[in-house]
């Protein structure tokens, strides 16, 4: 009989990052793909996502709406009470053999619980990393506790995995899944993608991608004021805003943007869903990744471009010497540009290394979902490390 394979997207950047693992699944003639799509691809302000995986061919086994439309912290507690009780009586239908989810969001955490009390064995992708300035710190590793397959993307990140009493027979060193994309993507011209998204590059172009700092409170407006008002004084630049993600304050910093660009509109633009072809195929012509976002610490090295990274929100993560740290504050992030902007900068570019894998990603955790042993495997113990390191 196949094993069924469950993978489970709540969003447009996890999508974009979990599709050449879809694409695996489904063209392996040993496994059956179930495709489950929650959160934000079922909600209309951040585009109806869910519509960008049909298009792509993938059909989607269920959908399950979790979304209170709002974004307080009561909203969010009943979202993952409303993932567990959904997705409890889902498994049950579709009786899959494992659960794959990836990262640390709010949903991904009620779906992770639903699998653990199921029994269901879970694998998680994305493990052992830190990202202090979130709530979704926490989360990730409560994931990781009620997982029975890690897939870690760089070494470091595999021995916390172990810190946290995990066996190292269930960790595997991947490399990171969003250099998938990139390696397998025909990324388009610049041409091509004025056309297609309606916009002009200029001769200086920014990507910017803000979240909230969730475990800062009310700090998203005024943090993102700070940022504006810099990008306020740049000339001859355009600017490429990509919404946040549904978690507290986002919709504050989402009005905010749009209020921008609608004020702006000769060289700023926005986009709820860029979608992972157009938002790659961005990067090649962008000086930077601007904000707090994984795609500036993770793939902006991998494309040799710059990083500026604003605020707590990825602090912790393996960080490469493109990336730029800076406070949430115009001082810091005036000279994070003109440090972005300097000739010494610009030249050191070529030479970035990045730390996350070699893009095949996606085949690795195929062959291990698909060739490991699931007797017993929910049995697991708790993994001691000594002083040393050593059992």
């Amino acid at each position: 009989m196949k094993r069924k394979i469950c993978i489970i997207t709540g969003s447009r950047a996890e999508y974009g990052l979990l599709k050449p693992l879809i694409e695996e699944v489904k063209q392996d003639k040993d496994l059956t793909l179930l495709l489950i799509a929650t959160g934000m691809h079922l909600s209309s302000e951040f585009g109806l996502t869910y519509e960008e995986i049909e298009k792509d061919g993938f059909i989607i086994s269920k959908k399950i709406d979790i979304n209170l439309h709002s974004d307080s912290s009561i909203a969010i507690s009943k979202s993952i009470a409303l993932a567990i009780s959904k997705f409890s009586e889902t498994y049950k239908a579709l009786k899959p053999d494992i659960v794959v989810v990836l990262g640390d969001r709010f949903e991904i955490l009620g779906v992770t619980i639903a699998a653990f009390v199921a029994k269901i064995p879970v694998a998680h992708i994305g493990g052992g990393e830190l990202t202090e300035g979130a709530l979704d710190d926490s989360f990730r590793h409560s994931i990781t506790k009620m997982s029975y397959l890690h897939f870690a993307s760089t070494k470091e990140y595999r021995n916390r995995i172990m810190q946290l009493g995990e066996n190292p027979k269930t960790i595997f060193n991947v490399g990171a899944i969003g250099l998938d994309g990139i390696r397998r993507s025909m990324l388009l011209s610049k041409e091509e993608l004025e056309k297609k998204l309606s916009l002009k590059f200029n001769r200086r172009n920014l990507l910017i991608t803000f979240h909230p700092v969730t475990l800062e409170d009310n700090t998203a407006k005024k943090q993102l004021s700070e940022l504006l008002y810099v990008l306020d004084g740049l000339k001859d630049i355009s600017l490429i805003f990509t919404k946040a993600n549904a978690d507290p304050e986002s919709k504050v910093i989402n009005k905010t943007i749009t209020e921008y660009v609608r004020k702006n509109s000769e060289k700023a633009y926005v986009f709820s869903s860029m979608g992972q072809l157009n938002y790659f195929s961005t990067m090649q012509f962008v000086d930077a990744v601007v904000g707090n976002s994984s795609s500036g610490i993770i793939e902006a090295p991998a494309s040799k471009i710059g990083t500026i990274n604003i605020g707590d929100r990825q602090k912790g993560r393996i960080k490469a010497k493109s990336i730029i740290d800076c406070k949430p504050e115009r001082s810091d992030i005036e000279n994070a540009i003109r440090k972005l902007y300097s000739s010494k900068f610009q030249k050191g570019l070529k030479d970035t290394i990045n730390f996350y894998g070699d893009g095949y990603t996606a085949v690795k955790i195929k062959d291990v979902l698909k060739n490991c042993n699931l007797e017993n495997i929910s049995k697991k113990k708790f993994y001691n490390l000594d002083f040393n390191g050593g059992r």
